[in-house]
C-alpha cells in the first residue's frame, strides 16, 4: 500500500499529496518523516524540487534525476510556475482582493517582512468572509520562506491555527485549528522534457474541510 498518494508519475518526475506533519525534506533534528524517505521505502527515488512547511498540505512536485530538479528549478525561479492554495485567514479581510508585496528578509528558522529583505507578491481573493476569518484563493508570484504566512500575519490576518507569527494577534479563536489553515491546491507547469501543459488539483483534506464548514457557519 502506497503511503502517499501520487497524482503523477513518469520517469522525470512525481506530484505527491503531501499531508500535513510530513517534511518536504528529509531534517533530522524534526524527528518527522520526510517525502523523498516515504517514497524510498516503496523503491522510489527522487530529489526536491520546491518546499511546503511542516503543517501544510497539498501538492508537492519532486524530480527523479538532476537534470529534471535543475530544469523545474529554473521554472520556478522564472515564475513560470503557477502556485494556488487554499487558505482560511483570521478576520474579515480588506479589500476582498489584492496583491501582498511586503518585502521578505528569510532568517534562520523563520522570515519577516523588512526593508533589507527580498521583493514578495502574494495574490488572493476572498472566497467566503465572516466576522471571524476569510477563507481565500492565494496565488504566489514569488517564492520566498514562509511567503503567505508572513504576509497575512503582516496584514493582521494571520492564518489560523497560525502559532509562529501570529505574535499575540486574534488567531480566530472561535475556529481553533491543530495546524496552519493552508493547502496547496493546484499546480501548473510545463513538463521539463516533453514540453506538455501540465496541472494538477488537490482537494482539502478533512481537517480543512471541517473548518470550512465551521467557518460557513458562523457566517449565518
Amino acid at each position: 500500500m502506497r503511503s502517499l498518494p501520487r497524482l503523477h508519475e513518469d520517469e522525470h518526475l512525481v506530484v505527491v499529496l503531501k499531508p500535513a506533519g510530513v517534511l518536504s525534506v528529509p531534517d533530522a533534528s524534526t524527528g518527522a518523516r520526510s517525502v523523498p524517505e516515504l517514497l524510498a521505502e516503496e523503491g522510489l527515488s527522487v530529489l526536491p524540487v520546491h518546499r511546503l512547511d511542516l503543517e501544510v498540505s497539498g501538492l508537492l512536485l519532486l524530480a527523479r534525476d538532476g537534470a529534471t530538479r535543475d530544469a523545474l528549478q529554473a521554472q520556478f525561479r522564472a515564475g513560470t510556475v503557477r502556485k494556488f492554495y487554499w487558505a482560511m485567514a483570521s478576520g474579515p479581510v480588506a479589500p476582498p482582493q489584492g496583491e501582498l508585496t511586503f518585502p521578505i528578509l528569510e532568517e534562520p528558522g523563520g522570515a519577516r517582512v523588512s526593508a533589507r529583505g527580498k521583493p514578495a507578491r502574494t495574490r488572493y481573493r476572498t472566497l467566503m468572509r465572516c466576522a471571524c476569518a476569510s477563507e481565500l484563493e492565494v496565488e504566489l508570484l514569488t517564492g520566498r520562506k514562509n511567503q503567505i504566512r508572513v504576509h497575512l500575519a503582516h496584514a493582521g490576518h494571520p492564518l489560523v491555527g497560525e502559532r509562529k507569527y501570529a505574535r499575540g494577534r486574534d488567531s480566530a479563536l472561535k475556529l481553533r485549528s491543530r495546524r496552519v489553515a493552508l493547502h496547496a491546491w493546484r499546480l501548473a507547469l510545463c513538463h521539463p522534457v516533453d514540453g506538455r501543459n501540465l496541472t494538477f488539483e488537490a482537494p482539502l483534506p478533512e481537517d480543512l474541510v471541517e473548518l470550512r464548514a465551521r467557518a460557513a457557519a458562523a457566517r449565518d
